[in-house]
Formats: C-alpha cells, structure tokens, sequence
C-alpha cells in the first residue's frame, strides 16, 4: 500500500508528525526549508517529514531578513581588496625573513 501524501499547516499537525519533525530535524529544520509553487505566481515554504501512514509536506511560517543590503556583493569586494593590498607587505609573508 502506497502512502498517503498530504499537505499540512505547520499549526494543525498531530502530535504524531510534530515528533516526527523533532526526530527528522533536531537542531531546527531553518536549513531544510523548500519553496513550493503552487498556481500563478503564488507559492509557500514547507519542510518534508514522514510517518509510517504518510509523507508530509509541511507548510511552515518564514521571516525573511529585510535587514541586508542591495549592495551587500559589494562589501565583500571591499574586504577581498584589503586582504590582496595586504599581501603585498613583506612581514605577512613567512617565507620572506624580515632581516634580509
């Protein structure tokens, strides 16, 4: 018999798939989360978890960060070019003896 495959508000799971989810996912399932498609340009995120009767998907709530910035690539520029003018000076190179 081939299991049921069903879809579910994080708010309305039994106790049964809450478990499940905390055995699946003990430190926390923030990393697992996948975004689903539904119809249109509509979707949510959910996590997977099985029981023995059913597999799962989970609709689960997201916070999303608003707090970086649109420039972000950019700092990171910014410290990869302190780190190569960095290079450049002869007292961070072990292979160069100060003395010489």
């Amino acid at each position: 018999m081939e299991r049921k495959r069903l879809v579910v508000s994080y708010s309305n799971v039994t106790p049964e798939v809450l478990e499940a989810i905390r055995k699946k996912y003990p430190l926390g399932y923030n990393n697992h989360v996948i975004k689903v498609k539904t119809k249109g340009d509509d979707f949510f995120f959910a996590i997977t978890v099985d029981t023995e009767d059913a597999s799962y998907l989970v609709k689960v709530p997201v916070k999303v960060d608003s707090k970086g910035s649109i420039n972000d690539d950019d700092n990171l520029d910014d410290i990869n070019d302190e780190k190569e003018s960095e290079e450049g000076f002869p007292d961070n190179d072990p292979s160069v003896d100060p003395e010489d």
